[in-house]
């Protein structure tokens, strides 16, 4: 075990971190981005990206029983694919996380103008404050920043439970009307929605910190995927009942305009609160995240050194905490939300895809599930990622550059060891 870094999480928190990193932003932001895409049609998109998910899952649950270890797919690709392949998988996993970190920094601030009306100050400024000042707390220590962390989760759970109970009763169902199913819309709808999965694997990447590891992060991986999948399903078919595709396609903040149309006036503060409280847990843990990936890329002399040095008071990598919280700060100020789910969908599922050609170079007896489960998970990951790279040239030129980036970087750092 390396200095400074213990295992100390429970199955609860490790559980906690995978939905707080789940359910945020993609129920509370980007089901407005993906209604406009897939329109009434959102549900089967929503379950698209569920099964190329869970399929997924179940590969880094063969690696991780395999050997766990802190940096997840990163580590997995460089050991059973080639160090190029786990560098170029490490650095899109930290592009990924970074995009989505100001996705739900820039959620966050629509969520608290809607609820406290700051439009002065503006949504740009309000999200990049925010993710500082949870860069703070994560610089605090794992242990403190997990325990806040597992109070949102709760929180936030129960604030939806009351939107999917309250809604339930105020279901039209012209909204489902008609339902277009247009295959290309579809696939687009499921490549923006698989961004709301992309915190399942969140513990993966802090393996070495939580007890038990070959037996809690699998389980943890299982829970937070049955309960975000479940939370995902039930709220999406509310809020499509209550407002339909059109408006919620017309919103930074849709689960508000949804339960606007109750006419409940109580309910609308309460579901801002709750998309306040979601996307604040999706953040903490992104930052968490990020700072343990280039962690694990220091160790293996991927990247600088200084990226690995643990603060011994509060035992974590403090120079990442901030490299990942400013960078992402930056993000938030200058991008805009449907360009930023876009880039880090993509880069998410160029990771999944890796994750399930590392399940499939695994030793016979280290395998857990027949090889047509990652095979399965890499074509629909593959398939989907290429419909969200034909939807738009500049989501391709973006996309290329961040992988020419990554690539440039590994030849000039081979050069020059």
């Amino acid at each position: 075990m390396k200095p400074g870094i213990k295992p100390s999480l429970s199955l609860f928190s490790a559980s906690a971190i995978s939905i707080g990193a789940t359910v945020g932003a993609g129920i509370f932001a980007v089901t407005g981005v993906a209604a406009g895409l897939a329109g009434s049609a959102l549900l089967i998109s929503l379950g698209l990206a569920a099964v190329a998910t869970f399929l997924t899952a179940l590969s880094f649950i063969q690696l991780i029983s395999w050997r766990p270890a802190e940096g997840s797919i990163y580590y997995y690709s460089r050991q059973l694919i080639s160090p190029f392949a786990g560098f170029l998988v490490g650095w899109m996993w930290v592009v990924s996380n970074l995009f989505s970190g100001a996705v739900v920094a820039l959620s966050f601030a629509h969520y608290l103008v809607e609820l406290a009306g700051l439009t002065r100050i503006g949504v740009n400024l309000t999200a990049a404050v925010l993710i500082l000042i949870f860069t703070v707390l994560n610089s605090i220590g794992i242990e403190e920043s997990t325990a806040v962390n597992n109070l949102l989760v709760i929180l936030k759970l129960a604030i939806l439970l009351i939107f999917f109970s309250v809604g339930l009763f105020f279901i039209k169902p012209e909204n489902f009307k008609p339902l277009h199913f247009s295959p290309p819309s579809i696939f687009l709808g499921a490549a923006i929605i698989f961004f709301a999965f992309q915190g399942f694997a969140r513990v993966a990447i802090v393996a070495e910190e939580v007890k038990n590891p070959a037996r809690n992060v699998p389980l943890a991986i299982i829970i937070s995927l049955l309960v975000s999948t479940g939370v995902y399903f039930l709220v999406t078919f509310v809020a499509l009942g209550l407002a339909g595709a059109g408006k919620l396609s017309h919103s930074g903040a849709p689960l508000s305009v949804a339960i606007r149309q109750t006419g409940l006036n109580w309910t609308g503060p309460l579901v801002s609160l709750g998309g306040l409280l979601a996307t604040a847990s999706v953040l903490l843990t992104a930052i968490l995240g990020i700072s343990r990936m280039l962690f694990a890329m220091a160790r293996e002399k991927d990247l600088p050194s200084s990226l690995k040095v643990v603060h011994p008071g509060s035992r974590t990598p403090l120079l990442g905490v901030w490299a990942s919280g400013v960078t992402m700060a930056l993000l938030a100020y200058f991008f805009d939300l449907a360009r930023v789910v876009s880039i880090s969908s993509f880069s998410l599922l160029f990771y999944y895809s890796l994750a399930n050609i590392s399940a499939l170079r695994l030793e016979r007896q280290a395998k857990k599930y027949p090889d047509l489960i990652p095979y399965a998970g890499l074509v629909l990951c593959l398939g989907i990622g290429l419909s969200l790279l034909l939807s738009g040239t500049s989501n391709l030129a973006i996309v290329t550059l961040c992988l020419a980036a990554g690539s440039l970087i590994f030849l000039l750092k081979s050069r020059l060891r």
